[in-house]
């Protein structure tokens, strides 16, 4: 089955990205190109693009063409990836946070309370532990913690002892309709124009995948990669994901100084410089709902001898 994926800040995002056409650039998400095939049509013969995703899937959608290369793993890893090819600097990194629209659009991927299906929710399913493998396993105040921290979920309390519950008589969950008829249950008041369970779907994803954490990682192998003058752009949908993007921008954007020596070099130079923030229009907002919360940043590099 043939899933689409309608590509965000598109535009916006090449025109922040691409410094150097003739340069090496980086698509941290490649998804299902949208990003790439628009860089590459950008990019001279001389470019390059090397490409990043967990998902088998998105892998097996690679493009063909002589500059692009793409890799099985996460953006946290990017580093160490292109160092293994003797790569040391990049002109431009590019990510596009959170899923993409196949994966939530498909049942088996247990991505969405919208259709029934095995509540898995990895990025990669031959990785790590599925979502109803954490809540067949994990206590009370675990799943509450996680559904809390990363749904931002009022009722996860609730949520989290209706699971264990059910968990004790001997029927846990494990399918995305079983999850959703529970929580609707748990949540004691509703959102307009939100289903009750969406706050525990994106905490749950979240957790599974440990995006927080590779978003941090990744940020920080991106600025190490960066030449001077290239570009870090980073499309947002949620403000946990943003929250960690613009603290990271600000804080490369100060110089670290010794208060006890101001008059001495810092002890950090500035590596970054805020350029952008962009939301969607109206226009692409209304024909993709989906945007309607995403946001780009875009910082570039600045020389301070290199490195970190």
């Amino acid at each position: 089955m043939g899933f689409e994926h309608t590509t965000v800040l598109l535009n916006e995002a090449i025109d922040a990205l691409v410094t150097d056409p003739a340069g090496l650039y980086v698509d941290g998400t490649f998804g299902r190109g949208g990003h790439s095939r628009a860089l590459l049509a950008r990019l001279e013969p001389a470019g390059r693009l090397i490409a990043f995703d967990k998902d088998p899937e998105a892998i097996a959608a690679a493009l063909d063409d002589p500059r692009f290369t793409i890799c099985h793993a996460s953006f946290a890893a990017m580093r160490a990836e292109l160092a293994a090819r003797g790569i040391e600097r990049v002109d431009g990194v590019l990510l596009d946070l959170g899923i993409s629209s196949p994966q939530i659009d498909n049942p088996a991927r247990g991505f969405s309370f919208r259709f029934d299906g095995p509540l898995d929710m990895r990025m990669d399913p031959t990785r790590g532990e599925s979502a109803a493998d954490f809540l067949a396993r994990a206590d009370e105040r675990l799943i509450a913690q996680v559904v809390r921290d990363y749904g931002e979920e009022r009722f996860a309390a609730s949520i989290s002892k209706a699971i264990v519950a059910r968990r004790e008589g001997g029927n846990p969950v494990r399918t995305t309709a079983e999850l959703a008829e529970l929580v609707a249950r748990s949540v004691k008041s509703r959102e307009p124009g939100q289903d009750p369970a969406t706050r525990t779907f994106q905490a749950l994803r979240i957790f599974v995948n440990a995006e927080l954490e590779e978003l941090e990682q990744g940020l920080t192998a991106a600025l190490a990669l960066l030449a001077p003058g290239g570009r870090l752009v980073v499309i947002s949908f949620h403000s946990l994901e943003d929250r960690i993007v613009k603290t990271f921008i600000a804080g490369e954007s100060r110089a670290e100084v010794d208060r006890r020596a101001p008059f001495a070099p810092p002890r950090r130079p500035l590596r970054l410089r805020a350029v952008a923030r962009i939301k969607p229009d109206v226009g692409e907002v209304r024909a993709n709902p989906r945007s309607r919360s995403a946001v780009l940043r875009v910082a570039e590099r600045l020389d301070d001898g290199g490195g970190l």
